[in-house]
């Protein structure tokens, strides 16, 4: 009978805590009004960039380099960046936290550290918005060279 008290008392907290959602939904999320017909919603903002990719040529190993992509908010609304996030800890981007106007600029900066690194270098920069799509990927590279 203990047994059986004790296996009930150990079970039940166990069967009770898994799958606990706290009902919240995660920051990671974005909120895209589409409509159903694919038709593009011009009220969305939109994310245009001078350019989407840049090459820093060679770099001297252990050099640290940064570009500033540009962009302008050519949509109807607000702007809002939820993340920036790269394919590799040695790539940080810097991006503004706060809305972006209709019309406004704006400057994702990315520093690629080479230290550890040779050869050819190809690094992804992903954003997340609030436009349509909700992801936008930006690019870097170059060529690491031993001093």
């Amino acid at each position: 009978m203990k047994n059986i008290v004790y296996f009930l008392i150990v079970l039940v907290p166990f069967f009770t805590s898994c799958g606990s959602d706290s009902g919240k939904i995660p920051s990671d999320v974005v909120n895209n009004p589409v409509s159903a017909s694919g038709e593009k919603n011009n009220d969305l903002p939109r994310m245009s960039f001078d350019k989407m990719e840049h090459d820093f040529g060679k770099i001297i190993q252990g050099e640290k380099v940064t570009y500033n992509f540009k962009f302008k908010n050519s949509g109807n609304s607000d702007l809002l960046i939820s993340q920036v996030h790269s394919s590799c800890g040695c790539t940080v981007p810097d991006y503004p936290h706060d809305p972006i106007k209709p019309g406004e600029t704006g400057l994702i900066k990315v520093t690629f550290d080479s230290a550890g690194r040779t050869g050819i270098q190809n690094k992804a920069v992903t954003i997340v918005s609030n436009c349509q799509p909700n992801q936008t990927i930006l690019k870097i590279k170059g060529k690491v060279i031993k001093p």
